[in-house]
């Protein structure tokens, strides 16, 4: 793939894909991490003089619809301050052209707001290459979508190639995937098992031991206890059971219940054997976090995606907090992904001591389980 770093954007126009995709409240931003790590490739676009143009998608507004709650003007007013002393404007309408000179940098209204975006639209690739003479991916949070915006403008486009965020977000899982360090622990949380099948037994290739939390977790378990109103797949017992005969996995072996799913909600701990019909499972138990903790000192290498409870109510967030800790202080190369393991990340200030956060979520997984992306293969050729 063509590198943008070895490509001349000497008064080129050149389109930008990033993920700034950031949460906000109101027109506040409460992580500005995405736009941060965004920064460098906006910069090294300005030391060779391109005519820049980014793009990005904020949230999930109704198709073709304008909606104030979900426009990029606060990231602009951010960008604006991080950038400060450099020409930088703001279009809301640019479909059929904008002006854009050297040096100078334009935001795109999101691109979300445009209809065909998600679905890839032909005629709105076409309107989005006429902008530009290079287009430059570097958003991997998108990666894995083919949408207009992130696949289709390479259709039409001159010019396309990888950005620096990007590449390195792929050179660092090739490394870990292709050449990793055993024992190499796997942590996996989260709620379903049926939307990480896949990436489960693609982890389980080249994991030494996986770690269960969340309703992942409780689907194993209902393969040989009740689980009484625990959320789980009941329809995927049987390929719980495949997984679970590759003698890798280890479940937790106690559990934070409760009778109410509710933040004010008391947490019992009880066996995973002993649990009643009108219980639910919320985090793992004291039992089970001492055994995960005692795995994890041992690995040289962790993958972890998914909180391993409720962690958003307090009295079901300590399995999650003390397995994240854990992962932090351990001294194996750590990579964690996925917008719940982000939240996590920041809830409890372990930023600095991961040694690599993906900026994505689904693409994180879905490279993991494929070893590429769409858009990859399409800019290999």
């Amino acid at each position: 793939m063509l590198h943008m770093k070895n490509i001349n954007l000497e008064n080129k126009r050149v389109f930008i894909r990033l993920d700034l995709n950031v949460p906000l409240d109101g027109e506040k931003i409460i992580s500005s991490e995405r736009i941060d790590r965004a920064l460098p490739t906006i910069q090294l676009a300005l030391k060779k003089n391109a005519k820049i143009i980014l793009a990005s998608h904020l949230g999930r507004p109704k198709e073709g619809c304008y909606d104030k709650k979900l426009s990029l003007l606060p990231v602009f007013k951010y960008l604006k301050k991080k950038l400060y002393g450099t020409n930088i404007i703001f279009y809301k309408k640019y479909l059929e052209g904008i002006n854009v000179e050297s040096n100078q940098i334009v935001l795109l209204e999101n691109v979300r707001f445009n209809y065909g975006e998600i679905t890839n639209d032909i005629e709105l690739s076409k309107k989005y290459a006429n902008l530009c003479d290079i287009f430059i991916m570097d958003a991997f949070a998108t990666a894995h979508r083919i949408e207009a915006s992130t696949y289709g403008i390479c259709n039409f486009v001159k010019k396309s190639c990888i950005g620096p965020l990007l590449y390195s977000e792929i050179k660092i899982l090739k490394n870990i995937l292709n050449k990793p360090k055993h024992p190499i622990v796997t942590i996996v949380g989260g709620a379903k098992v049926s939307t990480k099948i896949k990436l489960l037994s693609s982890l389980l290739k080249i994991t030494d031991t996986m770690l269960l939390g969340g309703g992942i977790a409780n689907t194993f378990i209902s393969i040989f206890h009740s689980v009484g109103k625990s959320l789980h797949e009941k329809n995927f017992k049987n390929k719980a059971k495949i997984l679970f005969d590759t003698n890798k996995i280890i479940l937790p072996v106690d559990s934070r219940v409760s009778t109410s799913y509710s933040i004010n909600a008391t947490a019992t701990i009880k066996p995973v054997s002993n649990i009643l019909p009108h219980e639910e499972i919320l985090d793992i138990g004291n039992e089970t976090i001492k055994n995960y903790k005692s795995i994890i000192k041992q690995a040289n290498t962790i993958l972890w995606n998914g909180p391993m409870g409720v962690f958003e109510f307090p009295n079901f967030r300590r399995g999650t907090e003390e397995i994240a800790k854990s992962i932090a202080y351990c001294a194996a190369y750590s990579v964690a992904g996925g917008g719940d393991t982000i939240a996590v990340i920041n809830l409890f200030n372990l930023y600095n001591n991961i040694s690599y956060i993906s900026t994505g979520g689904g693409a994180f997984l879905e490279f993991i389980e494929n070893k590429t992306l769409p858009i990859l293969e399409k800019l290999k050729n």
